[in-house]
């Protein structure tokens, strides 16, 4: 069975939804350097509550809202059966070096999510 296992939350200002967070929420907000640009990885609590935890990623034209991202066995599996039930890629599947590979895409109601598959011997072509 599939879990949501994250969230990704676009913003527009970094030091001000770092400042938001851990001052509202106590989270811990760490940065790290993407090919695509800042990322910062969000930490929600003790891993003994239950709960998720989180990225932040630069807003852009047409992510303007909180994605859940989906643990998945098999992304390539998961992208053809929900195509099949009407689902929509957005976002095609990408590596994500020593990670694993991401796609988003649009339920049959119309809400986005992304889907994650782990896989730390993940490589792009381009090794990037």
């Amino acid at each position: 069975m599939s879990r949501v296992y994250y969230f990704e939350m676009p913003v527009e200002d970094f030091e001000r939804a770092i400042e938001f967070y851990e001052t509202v929420f106590g989270w811990k907000i760490t940065k790290s350097e993407r090919p695509s640009g800042p990322y910062y990885s969000v930490n929600t609590g003790d891993d003994k509550k239950p709960g998720i935890n989180g990225s932040f990623f630069k807003k852009e034209e047409g992510w303007s809202s909180v994605s859940n991202v989906i643990n998945v066995d098999n992304i390539d599996e998961c992208i053809t059966k929900l195509q099949e039930l009407g689902g929509e890629i957005v976002f095609p599947k990408t590596t994500i070096n020593g990670v694993g590979y991401l796609a988003y895409f649009k339920d049959t109601e119309g809400n986005t999510f992304g889907m994650m598959q782990n896989d730390p011997e993940a490589k792009s072509k381009d090794g990037m």
